[in-house]
């Protein structure tokens, strides 16, 4: 265990003393040239781009949507403990797996929103 630490620390420190390298500045003719071309490139590339943001943000608000049912766990808990004697013990045993179900599907809605910026539609409601 401690040799595999030693090594960790000696990885880490050589990588904080490895010098970044420098930027470079690109002649002002190269830029000349390539301009036109990229303004051409980002106008053919705008559509898709726009639509990417647009289903981003619906898996945004997929994430924000499911990431309020992770509140189900401090509620159903509080369900179990002080209202189990009025007959509430059920009732806060399903809230509490709702809301451990709300954060599987957060993760679940975040690791899919690159396959969102795609235009790809998951329906997993």
């Amino acid at each position: 265990m401690h040799r595999a630490l030693k090594i960790l620390l000696l990885v880490a420190a050589l990588a904080a003393a490895w010098a970044p390298q420098r930027a470079e500045a690109i002649d002002p003719v190269t830029i000349a040239i390539l301009a036109p071309i990229a303004l051409k490139a980002a106008e053919a590339a705008r559509p898709y781009v726009i639509r990417g943001m647009i289903n981003f943000g619906k898996g945004m608000l997929k994430v924000g949507k499911a990431s309020l049912d992770i509140f189900f766990i401090p509620y159903g808990l509080f369900k179990i403990i002080f209202l189990s004697p009025w007959g509430h013990f059920r009732s806060g045993v399903i809230y509490t797996i709702r809301g451990g179900i709300g954060i599987g599907k957060v993760m679940v809605y975040v690791l899919l929103l690159p396959v969102y910026m795609c235009g790809l539609e998951i329906n997993m409601s």
